[in-house]
């Protein structure tokens, strides 16, 4: 299927392996269109799977497949194989080559978020949206203020002292003066709102099926609460990932290779995956320039968790400063430092699911493979808590 807001293209194929793919053209995207569809292929051939591609309009679909007990595949859109002078795209051809990978084994599924799961999602990109917002907001009233030559009495922008000096600034005429204040309401109205959605992303940690993993990662250096959900809502359950490789290839963190013959050079990271989660993890990697030290805020974190990942955290805490220091007495680029601390950043997370109690996810229908003929999870199993170095694979 190739789903669309308002229609879905339909091409089914039978399992056997020389079986033709044909088109049934579109239909609606509501649920007796769906149901009216269902019953009619039901007739011809039993079980049906449904394949489409990650996407937002494809939340509904699941969910009601799902309350159906019916079976379906999630995949990834950019794993699509596509001829180089292929220009034509329809939502006809789009479905088609989707049944065929099927058929062929070619494609992995990929797990859909729950309600809740979706929700801290929604949070999350809200809280982004909102910091976004608040940087130009913020921007556009320090370059009022220098138009006028009006400069603040300190160095820092926050605190009481700035508001009560920017509470005072007259400008030259009414006019002025009206758009300075429209600046600064600007940048208050952004900044309640950072805050107040930074407090709803915590607050619904409490009540998440996922806490147990948030909390873990908090006991890492530069993982704060927003650094945390941020990842495990974008990542889910990191015990679905057998190696950290395969962690650092869905975050994009893995360097890009241009092998020939006996080179292999490698070159920036290939930047694919998920960006939240990617742009969360850089950011408390810079906390790695520090020395390594158990400050008030993080021991109040560390206590919350078992002792067998403090352990793995005072690990963490001590390779990731010591490779940071040894990256800058290199002479590398500060940026790159902290985009090879985030790489074993993530690997000592994946290296923390196994300990950390996971709410199981509802069931799913699994679906017939069609190299051996037997069942496929489409769900992986939880990997056991084997002592590995998350490094190791790095």
């Amino acid at each position: 299927m190739d789903v669309q807001k308002d229609a879905s293209a339909v091409a089914p194929v039978a399992h056997e392996l020389h079986a033709a793919v044909s088109s049934l053209g579109a239909m609606g995207t509501r649920q007796c269109d769906m149901d009216q569809r269902i019953r009619t292929m039901q007739s011809k051939s039993t079980p049906l799977v449904f394949v489409y591609a990650a996407g937002p309009c494809g939340y509904g679909l699941s969910r009601s497949l799902t309350k159906t007990g019916r079976a379906w595949w999630v995949v990834a859109p950019s794993l699509l194989p596509k001829k180089a002078g292929d220009r034509v795209t329809t939502h006809r051809r789009d479905a088609i080559p989707w049944a065929r990978l099927r058929r062929s084994g070619a494609r992995t599924p990929v797990s859909g978020p729950q309600v809740a799961d979706a929700a801290s999602r929604d949070l999350r990109r809200a809280r982004e949206d909102a910091r976004r917002a608040l940087t130009p907001a913020t921007h556009r009233r320090q370059a009022f203020l220098r138009r006028h030559d009006s400069r603040e009495a300190g160095q820092a922008t926050w605190g009481p002292a700035p508001l009560r000096w920017r509470s005072e600034v007259v400008c030259p005429t009414p006019a002025q003066h009206i758009v300075f204040q429209a600046y600064v309401r600007a940048v208050t109205a952004q900044s309640e709102g950072l805050r107040r959605l930074a407090q709803e992303l915590q607050a619904g940690v409490p009540t998440w099926r996922l806490r147990p993993g948030v909390d873990a990662l908090q006991a890492l250096r530069g993982v704060p609460v927003t650094v945390a959900v941020t990842s495990v809502a974008a990542l889910g359950d990191l015990t679905r990932v057998d190696q950290p490789s395969q962690l650092l290839r869905d975050l994009g963190l893995t360097p890009a290779e241009y092998a020939t013959g006996d080179h292999r050079p490698q070159g920036a990271s290939t930047t694919t995956g998920n960006a939240h989660a990617r742009r969360a993890l850089i950011e408390g990697a810079w906390a790695a320039r520090y020395p390594a030290k158990v400050s008030r805020h993080l021991q109040w974190r560390v206590a919350k968790v078992p002792t067998a990942l403090q352990e793995i955290r005072g690990q963490a805490q001590v390779r990731l400063c010591q490779r940071s220091r040894q990256g800058s007495a290199r002479g590398t680029h500060a940026k790159r430092v902290g985009v090879a601390i985030a790489r074993e950043l993530s690997a000592f997370l994946w290296a923390l699911a196994p300990q950390v109690p996971v709410t199981p996810s509802p069931p799913r229908i699994s679906a017939l493979s069609s190299e051996r003929k037997t069942v496929v999870p489409l769900h992986g199993q939880r990997r056991s808590p084997g002592v590995v170095h998350p490094s190791a694979a790095l």
